[in-house]
């Protein structure tokens, strides 16, 4: 040590003079100096946003370059790098910053503060100026020599293709239908997605080298054996585009239909009206799309029998018929059986439907439909319930009918197993272990909705954990064990190099005990993965053992 630390007066790290037992106050220099005695200690865990993200989003990185604290180096713009950034996870900022629910919001620390940070409004800004300036994706990896097919084109599909390229495997996608999208197209209100940007993140993707063959579907136009005989491996993002029918008796009327194929007949511009009253049964996220849209296309009275939503919606209508009739306002009800505070739907959505004139309401429990002498639906059966401690308790009040002219379901969904009946695991979804792979065949893989409904990031997440799983299996690697949180680390050292800061050896002067000197001394040490000794083991580590 220096000569000062042989003073009678030297300050030991405790910061006491000797023989003095005064406490001294360090709430001024720790808290409001800026500057701390004690130096940070870097471990690999997930903020609190990104480990709420399913796709695993680096979103503290890509936050702390839109804040100014990870710089680009050159003449490269902010939003080019925050990109990215970003699409090391995702490659749809511009839609998912729209529509996602964002439960990466409803994990940020500001909640604790004040109130979280607009990631989606961020990432929605990064998307849009990345397609406006013309930004490509990532170029692919080396050609590995392998070749990947990849069922469906939605969003697990394309973003399973786009993990792939990045690897260098070759990819052909199969869709069944006329275009690329699936539910970012088919299954949100276009006004949500708009069409050109979702058309431009697509595009994106395709232009990595993605063969796509539209109107092919796997099990009739392309067999399981045609797949395994010409490729290395399947991914199978099918999808849930199917609605279930209402579990009560009258549900086959024509005019009650799925609020999977509602929403469809509506982005195809084929349903351009409404008649009479809608009931919406269920109140999740398409629940909420299919009142919103039923709302803003407006009644239309005195129509035809044959232009009825339900017809359109069934595809026997392909004329205007809106342009006929004189418009008016929609009356849209959504009933749920659940106090509505339970609804699944996110909170802002449901706030969405209300301000727009859709009437709630809850604690209904659907009985039946009731029919008239032609079997079309006229009214939904409903019993009025109570809860208490997640138990139904039905009340006394006898059931009442609501008077409705075309009932939607939107109670769940499930795929369509048609030729691909191997892999039905009996509710219209697939099977997957932790890794994503098909427990009924080898070398499948699968994700997104086919395992079970969720958010369009759950769908992109379950994809890239696929892809890694499909490239250790080409490569005939084991497929290792996952960590609990599936997100990307922060990394001090490869942080600092980046910036040309990589830690040097400590060269400062001879020094003591000290709470004021700008510097640090850091180990580096990743504590993060040090054994933690049960609490009966600890004092072994310590003291020798005495018999």
């Amino acid at each position: 040590m220096g000569e000062r630390a042989m003073t009678d007066t030297a300050l030991t790290f405790r910061r006491y003079k000797d023989d003095d037992n005064e406490h001294v106050e360090w709430a001024e220099d720790v808290v409001t100096s800026g500057e701390s005695f004690k130096c940070p200690t870097y471990v690999h865990k997930a903020p609190p946003c990104q480990a709420s993200c399913p796709s695993g989003h680096d979103i503290r990185g890509w936050l702390s370059i839109v804040r100014g604290l990870d710089k680009p180096q050159g003449d490269k713009p902010w939003q080019q790098y925050a990109f990215e950034r970003m699409v090391e996870a995702n490659p749809f900022p511009a839609i998912m910053g729209r529509v996602c629910p964002a439960p990466c919001q409803d994990g940020c620390n500001r909640n604790e503060v004040e109130e979280h940070v607009g990631i989606n409004s961020i990432e929605q800004y990064i998307g849009d100026w990345a397609l406006e300036h013309g930004l490509k994706l990532p170029d692919p990896g080396p050609d590995s020599g392998k070749k990947i097919a990849v069922i469906g084109g939605g969003p697990a599909g394309l973003a399973a293709a786009y993990f792939l390229r990045r690897k260098g495997h070759a990819c052909t996608l199969f869709e069944e239908y006329e275009a690329l999208g699936g539910m970012m197209l088919f299954g949100i209100p276009g006004y949500r997605t708009p069409k050109d940007v979702l058309e431009g993140e697509i595009k994106r993707i395709i232009d990595m080298g993605v063969e796509v063959k539209l109107n092919t579907r796997a099990g009739s136009d392309v067999s399981i054996e045609d797949l395994e005989r010409d490729f290395d491996a399947v991914f199978w993002g099918i999808g849930a585009q199917s609605g279930k029918p209402l579990p009560i008796p009258g549900a086959e009327a024509a005019n009650c239909v799925s609020g999977i194929s509602f929403l469809r007949a509506f982005n195809e511009g084929r349903l351009q009206h409404i008649s009479g009253r809608v009931l919406v049964v269920g109140a999740g996220d398409t629940a909420m799309d299919v009142a919103a849209v039923a709302r803003r296309i407006g009644n239309i009275s005195h129509v035809a029998e044959k232009d009825r939503p339900e017809c359109v919606i069934l595809s026997q209508t392909v004329h205007d018929v809106a342009s006929a009739a004189r418009r008016e306002g929609a009356d849209v009800w959504v009933v749920y059986r659940r106090p509505i505070s339970k609804a699944p739907a996110t909170k802002h959505e449901l706030e969405s439907v209300v301000k727009e004139g859709v009437e709630i309401h809850d604690s209904l429990a659907p009985v039946e439909i009731v029919l008239d002498e032609t079997g079309k639906a006229t009214a939904l059966r409903v019993q009025k319930v109570s809860w208490k401690d997640g138990e139904m308790t039905v009340c006394d009040e006898a059931p009442f009918d609501i008077e409705a002219t075309l009932i939607v379901g939107a109670t769940g969904q499930a795929g369509d197993f048609t030729g691909l009946e191997i892999f039905d695991n009996g509710w219209g979804l697939m099977d997957a272990d932790a890794m994503y792979r098909s427990t009924v065949k080898e070398g499948h893989f699968v994700g997104g909705d086919a395992i079970k409904p969720h958010l369009l990031t759950t769908a992109i997440g379950h994809a890239s954990i696929a892809v890694e799983g499909i490239d250790r299996y080409v490569s005939n690697e084991d497929l290792p064990k996952r960590p609990k949180v599936d997100a990307h680390h922060f990394n001090l050292l490869n942080e600092l190099r980046e910036h040309d800061l990589s830690p040097g050896p400590f060269d400062h002067e001879e020094t003591w005990g000290t709470d004021s000197s700008n510097f640090a001394v850091h180990n580096f040490e990743d504590r993060s993965f040090n054994d933690i000794l049960p609490s009966d083991q600890m004092f072994l580590g310590h003291f020798e053992f005495i018999p």
